[in-house]
């Protein structure tokens, strides 16, 4: 994740959390202070309603910063399998049964490949990157267009061999295994 300016975090530190970046809470009730509804942008040091386009600027910045703290907070996934495999299957929401299954037949034919399933893809945990580029190869089978393949190789620089299926039906057990066994083996 890129790092954002430290400069313009700086500035509204003092008045901030300094590990989430949140601002102190207002007492209900408090004097200048009353809590403002609106999607309106919010002065940085303040919390008042700000149309000014430098402060526009810096606000997301701090926003996108506090996301990105967030990773720092966040538990590496468990990879299972050998340490030393050749292949990590990686996956996220309703694939995980089916890459067990896969996974598991793979390892009693004596193919070295391991899995590891996300349960935080924005931001990702703190250190996943050195986690991944341990793998020769990366396989993501993933019910949509590939967007986790996308995040790893915008936010990792890996290049992972995607494997995309968006026909309304789970992945099988045999899918996987037969796009893990055409890496591996072929």
């Amino acid at each position: 994740i890129a790092k954002i300016a430290p400069s313009l975090v700086t500035q509204v530190a003092a008045e901030r959390d300094t590990h989430t970046l949140a601002r102190p809470w207002a007492v209900p009730g408090t004097p200048g202070l009353e809590h403002r509804l609106g999607g309106l942008e919010k002065e940085a040091e303040t919390g008042n309603v700000s149309y000014d386009a430098e402060n526009h600027q810096q606000m997301t910045i701090i926003r996108a910063e506090k996301v990105a703290r967030i990773g720092k907070t966040l538990p590496l996934p468990e990879i299972i399998g050998p340490k030393d495999a050749k292949l990590l299957v990686v996956g996220w929401g309703s694939t995980e049964g089916a890459i067990i299954g896969a996974v598991n037949r793979a390892q009693k034919a004596g193919l070295k490949v391991a899995r590891l399933h996300m349960r935080y893809i924005n931001p990702f945990p703190e250190g996943l990157v050195d986690v991944l580029k341990k793998f020769d190869k990366l396989l993501v089978p993933e019910m949509n267009m590939g967007q986790l393949s996308k995040l790893i190789r915008m936010e990792c620089l890996i290049d992972p061999v995607a494997l995309d299926k968006v026909k309304g039906q789970p992945f099988t057990t045999m899918e996987i295994l037969k796009k893990i066994k055409e890496i591996l083996e072929g």
